[in-house]
């Protein structure tokens, strides 16, 4: 159960509006790299946690600052989009050179929200959660966790560097920071759990001496003229797992090449197709050449 005080968590203040970088803006919301992207993605994390209950709890919590964090953007948004011109007549009027629907703004601002946010990124795209990663598998959640952070506070710092204005600054800053410390939260977390040594190869708990093993340490090179991949410590030393030592080597080709069976009568394919793409004469040189034989 979620409950609100109706107070922002931090914040929110806007000394210029600019309807141009409310829509920047709502690439943090709505955009892969957004907050409902990582709200989602820790609640359906936690929501199916298995295992000690404090990595759901903390998942959930996560969550939750998330929402916040939603709110404080969809904020922003409607504070930038204050003022804004709800024609292109007022538009022009007001700057013929460069005006604010003509130089960016996103128009839905104006005609569908009342000038408000939008669950959408900075090109009007909903958010679809085709990248909300969910697996099941803790340390591997966690790394794409860190993926996320990380991904969001290069987001937020370019938006940063975008306006002007003191108070998105203050908000974006404060961001940047909530995003640093999840970073290391969920570092911490891998760290907890025996680290990078003691997860790796995710999942863990599959039997590797079922994998094909020559196979699981090396680097293939797949230059033509047989030249080695490059090198660096993916490709010698021990492994980061401390199971086996990195190699490389030279990609040979280990299977035939493919053959399918002809298509089925009734699939949708030419006639062609189905005998070998040969067409009326090139089955009849077959045929007299099977009778001759």
């Amino acid at each position: 159960m979620y409950y609100t005080d109706r107070l922002l968590r931090y914040p929110v203040r806007v000394e210029r509006p600019d309807p141009r970088f409310a829509r920047a803006l709502q690439q943090a919301i709505g955009g892969i790299e957004g907050e409902i992207r990582v709200c989602l993605q820790y609640f359906f994390q936690a929501w199916g946690a298995r295992g000690p209950a404090k990595y759901r709890d903390l998942l959930l919590n996560t969550a939750t600052e998330e929402i916040a964090h939603i709110e404080m953007l969809a904020t922003a948004v409607a504070l930038n989009l204050e003022n804004a011109p709800l024609s292109m007549k007022e538009d022009v009027a007001a700057d013929a050179a460069g005006g604010s629907v003509l130089n960016g703004m996103d128009m839905r601002h104006v005609l569908s929200t009342g000038l408000a946010a939008m669950p959408t990124d900075a090109n009007g795209v909903p958010f679809d959660c085709s990248h909300v990663y969910a697996s099941g598998n803790l340390a591997a959640d966690m790394m794409a966790n860190v993926t996320a952070e990380s991904t969001g506070r290069m987001l937020a710092t370019k938006l940063y560097n975008m306006t002007d204005d003191p108070g998105m600054k203050d908000m974006l800053s404060y961001l940047i920071a909530r995003d640093t410390y999840h970073q290391q939260q969920f570092m911490a977390v891998i760290e907890e759990l025996g680290g990078l040594e003691g997860n790796l190869p995710i999942p863990n708990s599959f039997p590797q001496e079922n994998e094909a093993g020559e196979f699981a340490y090396v680097q293939l090179g797949f230059n033509r003229d047989g030249s080695p991949p490059p090198g660096g410590r993916w490709s010698q030393g021990p492994s980061l797992d401390g199971k086996s030592e990195y190699t490389q080597r030279p990609m040979e080709p280990l299977g035939g090449e493919p053959t399918l069976a002809p298509p089925r009568p009734g699939g949708g394919a030419q006639s062609q197709q189905m005998t070998g793409g040969k067409g009326v004469l090139g089955r009849a040189a077959d045929a007299i050449e099977d009778a001759i034989s």
